[in-house]
């Protein structure tokens, strides 16, 4: 029986992981601990790792797994911005869960969505205290507006499909534009110029690292809608804070933040957030803040684990790793 180390363990995870683990011949061992350079030797002994997305697989972890004897990282989420691809080639293979449930995520996004311009949550905790006043709960309609969708990949086209029954505009920008796609492909700068709203779909790479910050605000169409389910360091937190103040940015639902490793995925309720940015920005009227929870759905957990088991099922058995990451290659003459 193969044994993993599975950091960063939630209670809504060892069902899951445990009945698929079972089925396979696996046994997990869950830490509630993130894995970084202090934590690492949690995983002595074991035949592989398995990690999150607020997880460190930096050089200095991989050396030290690799040195544990163990060869493969199975990443339970679609991103891989968390592991030095480059330092793993030929120590460690790395897989991932590349679409455990696109509707997830993508409901989501159109959820905070319709709660920040219809005010729902305003009116939640306004009618709890028996306040049934209208005033300020003024909405608008999504029919006939512009939405940017940047990243066309699975997330991003069911978003898409979800904006298009609501009877929405829809401009899309792709590095790598999608020829199965029926949708209008625009340079960056137009879609910011001309959204209404603007949905975040894309990974996180050195290219798309602070896609919005002080440079890329002016290009905004004022009073634009910010929605970001992806991955937190795609905005640029204290830019986004500026232009809330300035009122060039309307409003943004946030499900990730920049520096959400130290904060997510815990209860801070009984203490004092020293992080600015982010108290500043939940406490802003516009802004909604849920903790990385777009992905979890009772379908979307119980696809991760069925295809993180069956990664690393194919790889102890030396089958085809079909969710293998690899650094990306240089391009030629680099």
């Amino acid at each position: 029986m193969k044994k993993i180390a599975f950091f960063d363990a939630k209670p809504y995870d060892r069902p899951w992981f445990e009945k698929y683990g079972l089925e396979a011949g696996m046994e997990f061992k869950f830490f509630e601990t993130k894995l970084n350079e202090d934590t690492v030797d949690l995983a002595r002994g074991f035949d592989g790792v398995c990690a999150f997305v607020n997880d460190t697989v930096d050089a200095p972890v991989i050396d030290t797994l690799y040195d544990f004897g163990i060869r493969v990282v199975a990443l339970r989420c679609a991103g891989f911005n968390q592991i030095d691809l480059k330092h793993a080639e030929g120590k460690l293979t790395v897989l991932r869960v590349p679409a455990y449930s696109p509707y997830a995520v993508a409901e989501h996004a159109m959820a905070m969505l319709l709660t920040s311009i219809r005010r729902i949550h305003k009116a939640y905790i306004r009618t709890r205290d028996f306040n049934f006043s209208l005033n300020g709960m003024t909405g608008f309609d999504l029919h006939g507006k512009t939405v940017g969708v940047v990243g066309t990949g699975r997330i991003g086209r069911v978003f898409i499909d979800i904006c298009r029954g609501f009877g929405m505009h829809i401009l899309a920008y792709d590095k790598y534009p999608a020829a199965d796609l029926s949708v209008r492909y625009v340079p960056l700068e137009e879609l910011f110029a001309r959204s209404d709203i603007i949905s975040l779909h894309c990974p996180l790479t050195e290219e798309t690292y602070h896609l919005i910050d002080r440079s890329s605000m002016p290009a905004l169409k004022r009073g634009v809608i910010i929605i970001n389910t992806s991955r937190g360091a795609l905005i640029d937190a204290e830019a986004l804070l500026e232009g809330i103040k300035s009122r060039k940015i309307g409003a943004a639902c946030l499900d990730v933040y920049e520096e959400e490793s130290e904060w997510f995925f815990k209860d801070y309720s009984g203490h004092i957030v020293e992080d600015d940015v982010l108290a500043r920005l939940i406490s802003m009227p516009n802004v909604i803040v849920t903790s990385h929870q777009a992905f979890l759905t009772e379908e979307a957990l119980s696809n991760i684990a069925e295809t993180t088991v069956s990664n690393l099922t194919a790889f102890f058995s030396g089958a085809p790793l079909t969710n293998r990451v690899t650094p990306p290659k240089e391009p030629v003459g680099v």
